[in-house]
């Protein structure tokens, strides 16, 4: 199996604003996609839309203030199954975010895509808790034609 890996710093007081950016509508509907819907709660499930297409995420796992798992249930082949997660941890005054998205079958093409766009919604969301304001699709950074 193959895995994506990030870690960003967010200037934060504490992980709470990391995160509720994760684990509400608003919160992640300001850092990732603005057509965010769904049950954020653990057991439910949460429908993210791009224009090119969306995944629907069962919420799998909830740690207060430290950790975020949910699952693909729906969305492109190479994603259904895998697991998301951000483990949140402080240091030095940041939030740390370890992002791991776990499961993928191959190392396609697709997974080197997916890596970097991570990166860049990972920056938004580091931009959204240190300011209040991210950069989610669809005003994004654009990377390729997939996107």
């Amino acid at each position: 199996m193959n895995t994506i890996h990030h870690r960003i710093g967010a200037l934060t007081e504490s992980t709470e604003p990391v995160y509720e950016a994760l684990t509400t509508i608003d919160g992640l509907a300001n850092w990732w996609t603005v057509d965010t819907t769904g049950d954020a709660s653990i057991g439910g499930k949460i429908e993210f839309r791009f224009p090119p297409g969306g995944f629907d995420m069962e919420v799998v796992e909830l740690e207060p203030g430290a950790f975020v798992r949910w699952r693909v249930v729906d969305g492109p082949p190479e994603w259904i199954g895998t697991h998301i997660e951000f483990r949140l941890s402080r240091s030095d005054g940041y939030t740390i975010v370890n992002f791991a998205h776990t499961g993928w079958a191959e190392p396609v093409e697709f997974l080197s895509h997916c890596s970097t766009k991570w990166a860049t919604y990972l920056l938004s969301l580091k931009q959204y808790a240190e300011t209040g304001t991210g950069s989610p699709s669809p005003d994004d950074v654009q990377i390729s034609d997939w996107d």
